[in-house]
């Protein structure tokens, strides 16, 4: 699971460079609706590393293999939730149906951590 802190760490220090390059860098050049979305991508990847932080947290001191199975699917679910927007913002492709199945690999991501805790209890 340590692996998990590294990548909730980047994914954290890339939210906030990613947060603070959109308010500065492209909101002369994007239109209000790109922001809005790229926003989106920025606010949901921060509150997901966060989230793959408390499981790499919870996960060194009681491992299981719902809490494995929730990184897995915050990691994978941010970077395609969020990675699909900010292809569909930055750059000229359409990444369809994508983003769906990104927020939920994120919703089944929280319904793992949600089991860890049920059958911890």
């Amino acid at each position: 699971m340590r692996y998990s802190l590294f990548i909730a760490s980047v994914f954290g220090g890339l939210a906030v460079l990613l947060g603070a390059f959109a308010a500065h860098g492209l909101k002369n050049i994007l239109s209000a609706s790109s922001l809005t979305v790229l926003q989106t991508g920025v606010q949901y990847q921060f509150i997901h590393a966060l989230a793959l932080l408390l499981v790499a947290v919870l996960a060194q001191s009681r491992p299981s293999r719902a809490l494995w199975f929730a990184a897995l699917l915050f990691t994978v679910g941010i970077v395609l939730f969020s990675g699909s927007l900010y292809v569909l913002v930055l750059t000229p492709f359409k990444p369809g149906l994508v983003t769906p199945i990104g927020g939920s690999l994120l919703v089944l991501g929280w319904v793992s951590l949600a089991c860890s805790a049920w059958r911890k209890a």
